[in-house]
Order: structure tokens, then sequence, then C-alpha cells
């Protein structure tokens, strides 16, 4: 590949081949390929993606002895492991592909403040990781992680909250607040998730007062955008717009977003107007057009390309080339899930982008 003087491929060549297999590949083991082979084989039939989970749940409740299967098959393929130092060895194999890690604590849905507060010292633990390990390029969270769902989904729709729901929803923010606080002192990333549409009007009040908080000098907290919705273009624009009148720097995660099936059946039965897309090339042109808007404000705005789309990676890396921005910039990162789309991580980061891999961890149950 011929260069320029500036150290990037010559005018109209990209310095990507996402078909490379050789570097997306590399580091894995014939028996590695073959099991992720024949376990996206048995994922993608529909009959038993569907029948799956409630069988396995069901199992476990019974406590049949099927843990250690799943934790050598699906949890292998797409988990660091039950804690962080279990998510050691997968940190490290990332690292010296040049990918980072994003710790994730998947756990959810819980109902009791002990929980809450286990979750919050379990988050506050990956920052320490993120601290100390600069392999670790980002943290995230959940807000159903450390607040009752009924709750996000009350304040959401404007309901008021009685004594004792306000008192929890005051602690839910307590929570929220010391891990972006603790991330602000050490100057590390961290995420908050995107969700269901019911519960996410609160969220992005939540992230916007953290943002207003911790964002005065650098970006630190970032809001999640699900380009799939069809207020999302708008809302990002706008929160940008915020910003910049009360002068905090912005961050975005840009996502298509992780609940079609949910938001539809919900809207029917319910009998509103889906808040989706009725296109996945709706949807595709409003991820591009986020992205563009995110990559024209740079200097105020740091976005993190949430994405297994090759021809957004594709925009993205074109537009970086076109524009002389160096591939390393702070304010831009592309990330993917841990066992899929390596194809695209392996070869941006082996061509100097700066990528991170969700690393979900947690008990196998």
């Amino acid at each position: 590949m011929s260069k320029s003087e500036f150290g990037y491929p010559a005018e109209n060549e990209s310095p990507i081949d996402f078909s490379n297999t050789e570097i997306a590949f590399r580091s894995q083991s014939d028996g590695d390929l073959e099991r992720a082979y024949w376990l996206f084989r048995i994922i993608s039939i529909n009959f038993l993606s569907k029948i799956g989970p409630p069988i396995t749940n069901l199992a476990m409740r019974m406590g049949l002895p099927i843990k250690a299967l799943i934790k050598a098959t699906l949890f292998k393929h797409f988990c660091g492991g039950e804690t962080i130092a279990e998510c050691e060895n997968t940190i490290k194999h990332l690292a010296k592909a040049g990918v980072g890690t994003i710790l994730d604590y998947s756990v959810e849905g819980e109902e009791d403040e002990a929980a809450f507060d286990a979750t919050c010292r379990e988050i506050g633990e990956t920052i320490e990781k993120a601290k100390f390990d600069k392999s670790v390029s980002l943290t995230v969270f959940k807000v159903t992680g450390l607040v009752p769902t009924y709750l996000l989904e009350k304040v959401s729709a404007n309901a008021t909250l009685n004594l004792n729901e306000q008192l929890r929803y005051d602690a839910a923010w307590r929570r929220v607040h010391e891990i972006c606080k603790k991330a602000f002192e050490n100057s590390v990333k961290v995420m908050i998730d995107a969700e269901e549409s019911w519960l996410q009007n609160a969220i992005d009040s939540i992230a916007m007062n953290m943002m207003r908080n911790f964002n005065k000098t650098e970006p630190i907290v970032y809001n999640t955008y699900q380009l799939y919705r069809r207020d999302k273009l708008a809302d990002l624009k706008s929160d940008f717009d915020l910003a910049k009148t009360e002068n905090f720097h912005m961050g975005a995660k840009i996502v298509r977003g992780a609940y079609l099936e949910k938001e539809r059946l919900r809207a029917q039965e319910k009998g509103y107007l889906s808040p989706i897309h009725t296109t996945k090339q709706d949807t595709d042109r409003d991820y591009d057009k986020a992205l563009e808007f995110c990559l024209g404000n740079l200097v105020r705005l740091a976005v993190v390309v949430g994405t297994h789309n090759e021809a957004s990676c594709r925009l993205v890396v074109d537009w970086m080339v076109t524009n002389k921005i160096s591939y390393d910039h702070p304010h831009l990162h592309f990330s993917q899930l841990l066992g899929m789309s390596d194809n695209l991580s392996f070869n941006l980061a082996n061509a100097g982008f700066n990528v991170a891999k969700y690393v979900p961890y947690g008990p196998v149950k």
C-alpha cells in the first residue's frame, strides 16, 4: 500500500481490507474457529434460538448440571468470565492485537436496594481496573442495574412518584452520580447504555445531567443513541446544541438499536405508533447521518461508533482519510461485541484506529 507524505494511504486508497481473514483470525486456533462456526450455525436456527432461553432457565431453576456446558460454549465465546479477574486473559488477548476492552458487568433487572448497591460497587471496580490498565479503553453500565425498571418507566412518562418511590429514585440517582464522579476523578470514560423507549426519557435526563457535571473540560460521560428510533437523530443534534450553549463536552455512543421486536410488540399491544423506523434502510440512513454529524463536531463531541455494519465503518474510515484525521483521535472509537465481527475489530486495530470490544462478565445465570 502506497503512503502519502502525511503517512496516510494514497488518495482514494483505503487503509483497510475488511475481508482480510488473516488479520481478523490470526490470534485464534483452529479449534476456536470451529467452535465459533458451529455455535453460529446453531444460533442461526430460529426455532432453537426461541426455545433455548426458556429451556435453559428452567433447567437452571431445577438445578440440572448445565452451567459447565453453558460456560464452555456460549459463555466462553461471548463473555470474558464471571469476574473481572476471570476477564484478564480476554483483556490481554485483545490487547495483543491492539484492541481495547469495555468491561460490561451484565447484571440487570434486580429489584432490591442491596442488589443495586452491589452492582454500583462492581461498576466502580471496572473503573478502578480501567484506571490502572490502559487496555480497558472505556467502561459502561445500564441504569436498570441500579434502579427498579418500573420507576424508570414512571419517570419517563412524567408520572408522579409516591414518597417511597421518590426515595428509591433518589438513591438510584446517587448511585449513577457516584459512578460518574469516580470516572471523572480517574479520567476514565464511562458510557450509559440505552434501553427500551418507555424507559429512555428518564435515562436521557440522567445522562445529560451527568455530562453537565463531569464533561466540563473533556468528554467523560457518554449517552447512547439508538438510531432505529425515528426521533434520535434530532435528539442527538438537540443535545449537542445544549452542550454548546451550556459549555460542556458531549459524549455519544451511536448504535442502531437492540429492542426492535419488543418495541414493535408493545406499540401494537398498547395501540400507539412504534417509535422504530419502518425499514432497515431508514435506520441505516439515520445512523450514517448521525455519524456524519458527530465527525463534523469532534472538537466538542466524542463518539463511540458502535456497529457491526461494514458500510458504516467504511464511511468513518473514508471520512478520516479524506479529512486527514489522525486514526487514533481521542474523540473517536469503534466498538463491537466480543465474539462478533472480528473482521471489523481486528482490521481496524491493525490499521491504527481506536477499537474496543464489549466484554460482558458476571454470573453465568
